[in-house]
């Protein structure tokens, strides 16, 4: 047979791999968030069962040695990659059920199946390098060149792969229909090849396979990806799933997993004591008095749907605001359902990081709230990203960060805030009532958390917009005792995910959760 017929089935092959790896994950964070343990635990499962390919493929081309076994796998390969998104569908929904519940036992018994239904399609696309390699040589003194060029061929393929999902597919047509997409491809390249090779008669047995993703495609699914109550929206991204849900007058911005509340909005009311309003006391951390006149800048890393644009415009009048947000389908969906539309508010489409040290603009105070939960991105943790952050402060300038906790460990906090020290004179804490949220203010100037109390003394007697006396009274109840040790991050080690994961792993065995229920 033609060697090209072999280099193309490889080169499809991989790509069909390397992208339902992708959108693996993106199965599975839709519903089990953003941990890398999830990241971890998929690469490695994949590669197990690659593994398993190869040995398999091996030993079954020496025992049938025939281009119609060969394509004949690689169609069956294709065909269960289109299955995985119809059979995970209950499995993934009991696992957002658990989530919520935070049903540890059942969420990771959804994983595992879910898992398991990768052995069968991977399993049999990895027999297809050494499956080709034993049918391209004829001539032993080739084989190492055959086998260079057939690998090299199947790598490309996965480079491909690796791009299409995340970068095309899935914002375009959803992860369920990418699975669909992605396997609709390899199956009618190997049906081609199958008929090229050993005939079109034998190709009719399988054309009930196309049909059946052509149905799936149309029919199996049909529906929001993931049932809640009172959801109104739902779409992916290159970078998240979103979904807008709508309860009594509110709406709610959940991403992924949906464990975290990433924006609220209602059109009559703008305080949800949450983390959002809390950046309104940042510059009462300075001396008394500080008029709210003198705020005129304000950066937001991590602006999500807009909630707390909306409420330091509701608070400050239009003053200048910068909204950095990676994702622009959030933009979109902000617009849209958050009312996010202020004239004062610049939404930078970009990483906040980058966004931030290419701004030419200094602020009075910058907010970064960046979370995929259950992390906040490790780059922006560390010493050299918060000396950048100061560096675009003014000199009454203070930053914010909202950070997550567990009921009985701080040490994210406690790290955070050594990190702070390092760059900023003073750092301050407060805790979120009723969350697991806490705040960090670090200031240009050394202050001291009596500050607040002096303030709030003018603000009252100045007759200052109720949000910012309502936020100024909750950190001065909720301040916390200033964090005693924790780690420097630094660009070069931080152990943002190993201290996360570590907090989540004891929270469950603690029995914490159940605080939460």
């Amino acid at each position: 047979m033609r060697t090209a017929h072999l280099y193309t089935a490889v080169f499809f092959s991989g790509m069909t791999t390397l992208a339902a790896e992708l959108a693996a994950s993106r199965l599975l964070e839709n519903h089990f968030g953003t941990s890398n343990l999830i990241y971890a635990s998929i690469i490695g499962l994949i590669l197990i069962y690659l593994t398993a390919g190869y040995f398999v493929g091996g030993r079954w081309a020496d025992r049938s040695p025939y281009p119609r076994t060969f394509f004949q796998i690689l169609a069956w390969g294709a065909f269960t990659v289109g299955l995985i998104p119809l059979l995970s569908r209950p499995v993934l929904r009991l696992a957002s059920d658990a989530f919520d519940q935070l049903q540890l036992g059942a969420l990771i018994g959804s994983f595992v199946v879910v898992m398991v239904l990768f052995i069968i399609p991977i399993t049999l696309l990895g027999m297809a390098s050494p499956f080709a390699i034993r049918l391209a040589i004829s001539d032993p003194a080739s084989a190492g060149r055959i086998s260079g060029r057939i690998y090299g061929i199947s790598t490309l393929g996965s480079f491909l792969g690796t791009f299409l999902p995340g970068l095309v597919l899935i914002p375009l047509i959803g992860t369920y229909r990418t699975f669909l997409a992605i396997s609709a491809v390899m199956l009618l390249i190997a049906l081609y090849l199958l008929g090229r090779s050993s005939g079109w008669r034998l190709v009719l047995y399988y054309l009930w396979m196309p049909l059946v993703l052509a149905a799936l495609a149309v029919l199996g699914v049909s529906g929001f990806d993931k049932p809640s109550s009172g959801l109104i929206y739902e779409t992916e991204s290159s970078y998240n799933y979103i979904q807008v849900l709508n309860d009594n007058g509110y709406h709610y911005l959940r991403l992924n997993e949906g464990q975290g509340i990433h924006s609220i909005y209602h059109p009559d009311n703008l305080y949800y004591s949450g983390p959002w309003e809390q950046v309104l006391a940042a510059p009462y951390f300075n001396p008394a008095p500080y008029n709210p006149g003198r705020l005129q800048s304000v950066a937001i890393i991590g602006l999500a749907a807009g909630t707390t644009a909306r409420q330091i415009s509701a608070a400050y009048g239009p003053i200048q605001i910068d909204g950095f947000e990676i994702d622009p389908k959030i933009v979109e969906v902000g617009r849209r359902y958050f009312d996010m539309n202020q004239p004062n508010l610049n939404v930078i489409v970009q990483d906040g990081r980058y966004g931030l040290a290419h701004s030419p603009r200094r602020y009075q105070v910058i907010s970064i709230d960046a979370y995929r939960p259950p992390y906040i991105p490790w780059h922006m943790t560390t010493r050299e990203f918060f000396s950048e952050v100061r560096d675009h402060l003014s000199e009454d300038g203070v930053l914010t960060i909202n950070v997550g906790r567990a009921p009985s460990d701080r040490s994210l906090i406690n790290d955070l805030s050594a990190t702070l020290l390092t760059v900023f004179p003073s750092v301050h804490v407060m805790d979120v009532p009723g969350s697991f949220n806490s705040i960090l203010y670090a200031t240009v100037q050394p202050t001291d958390a009596g500050n607040l109390s002096a303030n709030r003394l003018q603000l009252l007697q100045q007759g200052a917009d109720e949000l910012i006396l309502m936020a100024v009274q909750t950190a001065i109840e909720n301040l916390q005792p200033a964090p005693q040790g924790g780690i420097v991050y630094d660009d070069d080690r931080a152990p943002i995910e190993w201290i996360t994961n570590n907090m989540i792993i004891r929270f469950f065995l603690n029995g914490e959760e159940k605080m939460l229920q």
